[in-house]
């Protein structure tokens, strides 16, 4: 949206231009088929269905008729339709009581109420990460004979 000056001329002012980058908010709407992959920094909200890989910046949700057949990568995931693929969060996933999820998860926290589905492989990466590094600094120090 420009702004206008009484003439009708626009003012340039670039900053009054729709919003992008983290606050946008995208919606694929029930009834609607992606096919292909989805890419933005803000925020997605899946109603339909989506046939590709979902990358978000912020965030991804996924309604209870939403559906998703291809790996998802964002920040923060609420599911609460159906998953066939892998979804790797930075930072929480959290699986609804309606939600499917076939495939593996990586995040640092993730919180299923109860009913939700996982069929695969669950990885919290910052207790793996700890566990690592816990492991390391308790080895004995190496020692040369001479």
């Amino acid at each position: 949206m420009a702004m206008f000056t009484k003439d009708g001329t626009g003012t340039g002012d670039s900053r009054s231009a729709a919003p992008t980058g983290e606050g946008t908010l995208s919606i694929i709407a029930a009834g609607m088929k992606i096919t292909g992959d989805v890419d933005t920094d803000g925020v997605v909200k899946i109603e339909g269905r989506v046939e590709g890989a979902i990358r978000a910046g912020r965030q991804v949700l996924i309604g209870r008729q939403g559906e998703v057949h291809g790996d998802i990568t964002t920040r923060e995931a609420v599911i609460g339709g159906r998953v066939q693929g892998s979804i790797a969060a930075s930072e929480r996933i959290e699986i609804q009581e309606t939600s499917v999820v076939t495939g593996d998860i990586s995040t640092k926290a993730i919180a299923v109420v109860e009913g939700g589905t996982i069929n695969g492989h669950v990885r919290i990466t910052d207790a793996v990460q700890t566990q690592a590094r816990s492991d390391s600094s308790h080895r004995p120090a190496a020692s040369v004979a001479s």
